[in-house]
């Protein structure tokens, strides 16, 4: 038997533990001590019955990731054991096995509880099959097992979306049988009622509940048209249906070729990428511990500054939102109760948690409200005399260890911390729009920032439930830098001959959440032209500059908030304006180009090479640590597609050989600013990727 798998004698109930820190992940060792502990309980005459069960503070929640990279093992050795191995080992065992869940229950884990044949969880716990997380599907029965379980609507849903399930809703859709406070004691017993019986269930013997099957096909389609380019959904849909038709065993045999062909694919490469990169760009670089934080100031009480005070109060912090005068006040208190509201509405708040929320914030007109307040955020207008105003009031109100940031999106966070005292404790925290939604955090990293507070912000990035990605300093640091590059490519290809909504839907069928124009017009164009107007002074006049977006601008179409910018938007629907194909068309005639049609696979390789490209310079320059820190920002921060891993990620699976040569064309066509890194440029000459700079 395996260290880390044993095998406990609880007078007639075998406790067989699974101690596999920090989150008891279903390796290949946890695999075979789980085969040979359940072969020895079933040879012992003295255990009637069985619980499977975890140390620490989860049971399983998932297999171990790193060994789908991996090889297949040679048959017959320990890493061969299967988790399909587990599950059959539990189907032909000859006395019964309870699971006890707790902590998360997931993927691999809940496929070897599903197998068992019983649940019982604790009241926090929850399951879930989140495979297609990582493009891949539930490989071990759980297309199978779950439908016969709980229905194959439900199971569909969660399998693909791989939502976790709350306790409760497991226990409503049968998943588990009962939600225990003793969980261990819990379980025997209900193993022992089990082995009293005679008879216990096994999920595989089970016929599939009958279903509507036009509602089910329904279903499926769905799936298929949110997946907006992934696979694995599709795949695992596919995989659900399979329970209705087939045989247990051929849809297992069937299940597991699904499984091994998504494993071995481009999707779910990127996609585990993703997933490592996500904690490797979450990591201090630093052994300092982070400084406690309990209360918080945010000063602005707009859009982003009221999504900032939610996201900090839903965590638990007590916030004080700072603003310039009482009408001003009362929009931002307006603005954080509708949210809380629409939460209270919607059932995601029960009533005392909206009272609660809503009692974490206060407001003030008063900035020396903030006097006491460990960290304090600013949020005001994209300004950097008007930046530099609040952080020398700052200095002079709060405690000399209070942690100081600046919510900006592109300015130079040393040119604030040079206005205060103690510089050392002033930083960038660069939440996206709506603050308490969006998932990233730019943590901006300024010269003189002490190692104390990078540790606070990654931590407070946890606490809130954000991703974070520690950036360097430059003009739009790492995310907004990449964003300009590339939506200057789309730029060239208006005046090419291509129209906006034609961009959009290239890109939108690429995998992209939105293309750069409905992005614009939901941004705002106001906030982008104000942006080019700072830079003005400092442009390459030698450079191609595209004039469309600030003609749009000056004509006071800022976008939705408008009604129009590059779109007409009408009844929450966009619409395409003649007007603006009249601009595009006459940017083109103002620069001598015959507009031609541009393939959609031109659009989306030229962006794929500007964001290559960029994210080369940006690492030459020490602004990302890591190639995957540029994916991470730009996935969960600028939609684009997950199962691509990032645009780094892509540019490897494209063949950074073909990236550079399309550098190269884009440098010969548009001239200064184009130029190939230098680092993209090595890489290719030494035939390396830039997966081999992440470490």
């Amino acid at each position: 038997m395996s260290d880390l798998v044993r095998l406990e004698a609880h007078g007639d109930v075998g406790l067989i533990v699974i101690d596999h820190p920090p989150v008891n992940a279903l390796s290949a060792a946890v695999r075979a001590g789980l085969v040979a502990c359940i072969d020895k309980l079933g040879a012992d005459p003295a255990l009637r019955c069985g619980v499977l069960a975890c140390d620490g503070r989860t049971f399983v929640a998932g297999a171990d990731i790193r060994e789908f990279n991996n090889p297949v093992p040679p048959a017959g050795s320990t890493q061969a054991v299967t988790t399909n191995a587990v599950c059959a080992a539990i189907d032909a065992s000859q006395k019964p096995i309870v699971a006890a869940l707790f902590g998360t229950t997931l993927g691999g884990g809940l496929e070897v509880a599903l197998s068992c044949h019983g649940r019982v969880i604790e009241a926090q716990g929850k399951v879930g099959l989140p495979e297609v997380k990582i493009g891949l599907l539930p490989g071990a029965g759980g297309t199978q097992r779950l439908p016969r379980l709980v229905g194959p609507l439900a199971a569909l849903d969660m399998i693909t979306t791989g939502r976790h399930v709350p306790a409760s809703e497991a226990l409503s859709l049968g998943i588990v049988g009962e939600i225990a406070t003793d969980l261990r004691p819990a379980a025997m017993s209900a193993a022992r009622a089990l082995a009293d019986a005679g008879t216990w269930p096994r999920l595989r013997d089970e016929p599939t509940p009958a279903v509507d099957r036009a509602a089910f096909d329904a279903a499926v389609t769905a799936v298929g048209k949110r997946a907006r380019g992934a696979i694995a959904p599709v795949r695992a849909a596919e995989a659900v249906s399979w329970s209705l038709d087939a045989p247990f065993d051929d849809a297992l045999a069937r299940e597991s070729e699904a499984f091994q062909a998504l494993r071995a694919g481009p999707q779910s490469r990127a996609l585990r990428h993703i997933f490592a990169a996500d904690r490797a760009a979450a990591k201090a670089p630093t052994d300092e511990p982070p400084l406690p934080i309990a209360t918080a100031g945010v000063i602005g009480g707009g859009t982003m500054g009221s999504g900032i005070a939610i996201s900090l109060a839903d965590s638990g912090l007590s916030v004080t939102l700072v603003e310039v005068g009482d009408d001003a006040v009362r929009a931002a208190e307006a603005r954080v109760r509708a949210v809380y509201d629409r939460q209270l509405a919607s059932g995601r708040l029960t009533e005392a948690g909206h009272a609660a929320r809503l009692a974490r914030v206060t407001f003030s007109t008063e900035m020396a409200a903030l006097a006491q307040a460990d960290l304090v955020i600013e949020a005001i207008i994209e300004n950097i005399d008007a930046k530099q105003d609040v952080f020398r009031r700052l200095s002079a109100i709060t405690r000399a260890d209070a942690i100081l940031a600046s919510n900006t999106s592109y300015l130079d966070i040393d040119l604030l911390a040079d206005v205060v005292v103690h510089p050392e404790r002033v930083l960038g925290l660069h939440f996206f729009s709506p603050a308490h939604v969006m998932k990233l955090l730019e943590i901006v990293r300024p010269a003189r920032l002490a190692p104390a507070v990078l540790a606070t912000a990654l931590a407070l990035a946890k606490r809130i439930g954000k991703q974070p990605v520690v950036s360097g300093i430059c003009d739009g640091f790492i995310g907004n830098r990449i964003f300009s590059t590339w939506r200057k490519q789309c730029d060239f290809a208006l005046e090419d001959g291509a129209l906006p909504h034609e961009i959009d839907r290239a890109l939108e069928s690429w995998g992209m959440a939105m293309g750069p124009y409905a992005v614009a017009d939901l941004a705002g164009l106001d906030i982008g032209w104000a942006q080019r107007k700072r830079l003005a002074p400092t442009r390459n006049l030698a450079a191609r500059y595209v004039p469309i977006a600030d003609w749009i601008a000056e004509q006071g179409r800022f976008g939705q908030k408008t009604g129009a910018g590059y779109y007409l938007h009408r009844d929450g629907k966009r619409e395409i304006d003649p007007a603006i194909t009249a601009l595009v068309e006459r940017a083109s005639a103002e620069r001598g180009i015959t507009r031609q049609p541009v393939p959609a696979e031109r659009i989306q390789s030229r962006v794929l090479a500007a964001m290559a490209n960029e994210g080369a310079r940006i690492l030459e320059e020490g602004v990302a640590a890591r190639p995957s820190d540029i994916d991470v920002v730009l996935v969960h921060g600028y939609g684009f597609p997950a199962w691509r891993g990032g645009p780094m990620q892509a540019a490897d699976e494209a063949g950074l050989d073909t990236v550079l040569a399309t550098v190269k064309e884009m440098h010969a066509q548009s001239g200064p600013g184009w130029e190939p890194s230098k680092l993209l440029e090595t890489l290719v000459a030494e035939k390396r990727s830039f997966a081999s700079l992440n470490g």
